[in-house]
């Protein structure tokens, strides 16, 4: 986790009584925040209120008021969102967790993440030659993983994280005998998933709300989460049969 203060990291840290005592507006944490996660909107804010994720004070005509320890935790849910793509059930229960823990006066600040990616992965861009270094893959096999369309340059001759990512577990994956044709069945079987999981985003996807948009990404989250739970048991279960266990 990028160390950025301890408030930042542990929603359940105080702040001095003064700091604490400032009220900001939602505007203002937005400034706060766009420092360190750039794609937070107003409506995301928002959202995550709306979620119990965060609660805001209200002055008598209405306007959200924020103190450090809302921010913090708002941090604390971007970042295991960024960092871990946890969804907001999870992020919820951690929340929860830290709200319910005594307070201790040298308690460790307490983080959602283990992480040291400052970044989302799929925002990253790494050259192909680094690429190569990094996984020890080959030139022809990275082609050949290309061809099938396990992987995409974007642009050419530079991936993103998850590119990255796949190209690191084809290449263990290899280690073990398998070869890249056997791998056309993951592609495909992503393929019928993300099928499936447009069909029940759509809905969301299609309304101009800002945020129906969050919760488009959000319920996208959760269903990456289950889905990744669900065949890793699958799996689990299926090769526990044939050995026998």
């Amino acid at each position: 986790m990028n160390p950025s203060g301890a408030a930042a990291r542990d929603p359940g840290h105080r702040p001095a009584a003064g700091r604490e005592a400032v009220l900001m507006s939602i505007g203002e944490v937005l400034a706060h925040l766009r420092t360190e996660f750039p794609d937070t909107t107003i409506s995301k804010l928002r959202f995550l209120e709306a979620e119990g994720l965060v609660d805001p004070q209200r002055t008598a005509s209405g306007y959200r008021k924020y103190s450090w320890n809302d921010v913090a935790r708002l941090r604390f849910v971007l970042t295991a969102q960024r960092d871990q793509y946890l969804p907001l059930r999870v992020i919820r229960e951690q929340l929860d967790r830290l709200d319910t823990e005594p307070a201790a006066p040298a308690r460790p600040a307490l983080v959602a993440v283990g992480s040291d990616k400052a970044a989302d992965p799929a925002d990253a861009r790494t050259p192909r030659d680094d690429v190569m270094e990094r996984t020890g893959i080959s030139g022809e096999m990275l082609d050949e993983l290309e061809k099938i369309g396990l992987v995409t340059a974007k642009p050419p001759g530079w991936y993103d994280g998850d590119a990255v990512i796949i190209v690191e577990a084809v290449v263990g994956l290899t280690r073990y005998g398998l070869e890249v044709r056997h791998l056309r069945a993951f592609r495909a079987a992503a393929d019928r998933e993300v099928g499936l999981f447009t069909q029940l985003l759509a809905p969301l996807v299609r309304q101009s709300d800002p945020a129906a948009r969050a919760r488009a990404n959000e319920t996208a989250r959760e269903l990456q989460a289950l889905s990744q739970k669900l065949h890793a048991a699958l799996v689990r279960a299926g090769l526990r049969g044939e050995l026998g266990r």
